[in-house]
């Protein structure tokens, strides 16, 4: 196909992201919670893992650790006995005890809310801290994760779509600068559900794809 501007693409992206806002009109985060704190300790627990399994395990952890100090002094083999659906045990019950001591000592139990902050606790990089930010805060965040990356490339939203180890940094500040602050946390949010449910990373159901039209990627029958 020819080459495209970065004018059309702009017009482009912002067209097929209102048919995302039709076909997804309020889009939430996954991860069940009730405070910062437990939205830190989730998304950290759900590397590698889904959601829905880090839901089933965390109200029996947050009932019997309630704050970073109980869970920042907690014995290991106990988290590690909740946590066990959750696949790598050991090393995620070592992380959330070593990131809500660093919470206890260094923040006085309180999760903080900027991104240069977040950034110094343990485990925690800009997805994690963005996920926090956007749905604790009401801050404006985009995280990017797998589902992200992907889509965002097959719509071919950004320029580096060809790479084969796309920076995630990079996404996130090229994908931002085309999208006001307000849009970006429900932005991730519609892209991730996008991804989940239809652009798969296998096989796209591109014939059912509300973006096939104009998708660069698209494959139709």
């Amino acid at each position: 196909m020819p080459r495209e501007s970065q004018r059309h693409r702009l017009a482009r992206m912002h067209a097929e992201y209102e048919l995302l806002r039709q076909q997804i009109p309020e889009p939430a985060c996954a991860l069940d919670f009730q405070n910062p704190f437990q939205l830190l300790v989730a998304t950290v627990l759900s590397a590698q893992t889904t959601d829905k399994r880090v839901n089933s395990v965390t109200p029996q952890l947050f009932r019997r650790y309630p704050t970073p100090g109980l869970l920042g002094t907690a014995d290991p083999e106990a988290i590690e006995d909740i946590i066990h659906p959750l696949g790598f045990f050991r090393s995620k019950s070592a992380h959330i005890i070593e990131l809500s001591y660093d919470l206890h000592t260094r923040f006085s139990d309180v999760v903080p809310a900027t991104m240069a902050q977040l950034v110094t606790l343990p485990g925690v990089g800009r997805k994690t801290a963005n996920v926090v930010l956007g749905n604790a805060f009401h801050i404006p965040g985009f995280p990017v994760d797998t589902h992200v990356t992907r889509v965002t490339g097959r719509l071919r939203w950004r320029t580096d779509w060809r790479s084969t180890h796309p920076d995630p940094v990079a996404i996130e500040r090229e994908i931002t600068s085309c999208f006001p602050p307000e849009e970006w946390t429900n932005l991730s949010h519609r892209l991730i559900l996008h991804g989940r449910a239809t652009c798969h990373a296998r096989r796209p159901d591109c014939a059912n794809c509300v973006l096939n039209e104009t998708c660069p990627s698209a494959e139709m029958p």
